[in-house]
């Protein structure tokens, strides 16, 4: 499996969609370079073309289980580095190395959806050789959970502690965590469409309270409006200025038709007809004439 970078860059806002594994897993780093993507052409051209983005608004949308640490700091350094507004979104099993590049977001973007799972956990790889050779692997991988544990603490201003427990659990193998739990770690910023369904329910229950005391029946509220998961909602104060180009350019992309190779659509002037599919078309013609 190889990581799927998708960029669908526009004058208003940028999405890239990362899905898979982020970079190849060691068991097929040696296939055909057309199939290559850790640490080769291939990678390089896409961290490149992130790189190159100019958009004012990013959203990057996360759909990995996690790959290559080294992939991932490659890709989290070419998003930071970007002069925009980055927002990521996870969405589920977001777990590993795509924790990492979910950091990349600008201060308040980190976004999960409400049925996610964010894993984090200590560093590993598969290696052979003697004493000497294992040793300096071990020592390479307690400097990349030094790493990865300090960017957690960086982003979520908490103890860079924490995060070293967090990840030891379970025999290093870290634990899952439910938005809620990612949140009070300070690991993203906000589950997405939750505020208006909590505030509806809260709206309700308080007013559920004062009609009972009064003795009179509550008049029914209006269905909350659930968020659309996949658009960012910004403030009303700001909603002027970004949120059109925003809400335009990713409902665009949500709605825009699948595409079609030629040769899948007659319509488009694709291959010849079969003798049966011509003996069809002389059929239905002659039921119009």
């Amino acid at each position: 499996m190889n990581t799927k970078i998708k960029i669908a860059d526009s004058a208003h806002i940028c999405s890239i969609d990362i899905e898979g594994v982020i970079g190849v897993d060691e068991a097929s780093q040696f296939d055909s370079p057309a199939e290559r993507v850790a640490t080769y052409e291939k990678f390089r051209k896409a961290v490149a073309r992130i790189a190159d983005i100019e958009s004012p608004e990013v959203v990057v949308n996360i759909r990995s289980a996690g790959g290559d640490v080294n992939d991932a700091l490659l890709i989290y350094e070419a998003l930071a580095a970007l002069d925009a507004r980055i927002t990521t979104r996870c969405y589920g099993y977001t777990a590993s190395a795509a924790t990492i590049i979910a950091q990349a977001a600008s201060e308040g973007g980190r976004q999960i959806a409400p049925s996610a799972l964010y894993l984090v956990h200590r560093s590993s790889c598969a290696t052979e050789g003697n004493a000497e050779e294992l040793a300096e692997h071990i020592e390479l991988l307690r400097k990349t959970d030094e790493v990865i544990a300090s960017l957690y603490a960086s982003r979520s201003g908490h103890p860079k502690v924490e995060f070293e427990t967090l990840m030891s659990e379970n025999g290093g193998r870290g634990r899952w965590l439910s938005p809620e739990e990612a949140l009070q770690a300070g690991l993203v910023d906000e589950i997405i469409g939750e505020e208006s369904q909590k505030a509806g329910g809260a709206v309700s229950n308080v007013i559920a309270h004062i009609s009972s005391w009064l003795g009179v029946a509550p008049k029914p509220m209006a269905e909350p409006q659930t968020q659309d998961i996949n658009i960012r909602h910004l403030p009303e104060a700001e909603a002027k200025s970004a949120a059109s180009a925003i809400l335009f350019g990713e409902g665009q992309r949500q709605v825009a038709a699948s595409e079609v190779k030629q040769i899948e659509d007659p319509a488009l002037g694709g291959g010849p007809a079969t003798p049966n599919e011509e003996a069809y078309n002389a059929d239905a013609r002659s039921c119009f004439r």
